[in-house]
């Protein structure tokens, strides 16, 4: 039976009068005892108003009755079908808006805390030291990303899955854009950004600035192969 406790469970943080004297990181994150306990409270939907919410359509009541059950490795691996930063997600992720907005238990209370649950899972299994996973097999197609911020990150993510070679140029010396550059450390720690990156299996030069020229030539050029061939075909 679910745990039908109106409230999250509410999340650990640094208190005012010493977070006011440091930039580290001020919410805490759940313990393994909070995280289960919270999990419980998902109604397990049949229809997923949570998942329909979500961007990335994450399987949400899936990897939350893994936490439920204390099997947070397979947790990990449910979220990472459909995303590839998962402990920045569980932190800046709008939540409110998007799944937690839609949580059935929200209608009477407060929604299952989603966000919560995925920071904890991620920062789990950054905590065992786990090894990335295996690449997927090469399918001998090599694809360019131009920029290493959060949407050239996860397409880069996804085409790896997928068999490409990918190498993403970043301009700046840290991949990460918005989450490196954007957010502050007391928001979202830097080392959160870099090791999530270091997971994704990129060939990733920094400091490599495509001038938006060549860019532009290569397009063109592509362009016109399109039209030739298709000329060709008529």
């Amino acid at each position: 039976m679910p745990d039908m406790s109106p409230k999250k469970t509410p999340m650990p943080s640094q208190a005012p009068d010493v977070r006011n004297k440091n930039f580290s990181e001020v919410a805490l994150g759940y313990t393994r005892e909070m995280a289960v306990g919270e999990a419980k409270r998902c109604l397990n939907c049949k229809n997923k108003p949570c998942v329909a919410a979500c961007p990335v359509r994450i399987d949400i009541p899936a990897f939350i009755e893994r936490v439920a059950h204390e099997d947070f490795e397979e947790a990990y691996e449910v979220l990472s079908r459909s995303t590839s930063l998962p402990a920045v997600c569980g932190r800046v992720c709008p939540q409110e808006s998007q799944c937690e907005g839609k949580c059935v238990r929200g209608i009477k209370g407060e929604p299952v805390g989603i966000g919560r649950l995925e920071r904890f899972v991620a920062d789990w299994h950054r905590a065992q030291k786990s090894a990335p996973a295996a690449k997927s097999a090469p399918n001998g197609h090599k694809v360019a990303v131009i920029g290493a911020g959060p949407s050239g990150l996860t397409c880069a993510g996804d085409l790896a899955k997928m068999g490409y070679a990918v190498t993403i140029f970043e301009a700046l010396h840290l991949p990460g854009g918005v989450l490196s550059y954007g957010i502050p450390e007391f928001r979202l720690p830097k080392q959160i950004v870099q090791e999530a990156v270091s997971y994704t299996h990129l060939t990733l030069p920094t400091n490599r600035e495509v001038e938006r020229s060549w860019v532009a030539a290569c397009l063109k050029k592509k362009t016109k192969r399109e039209y030739a061939a298709k000329t060709e075909q008529k």
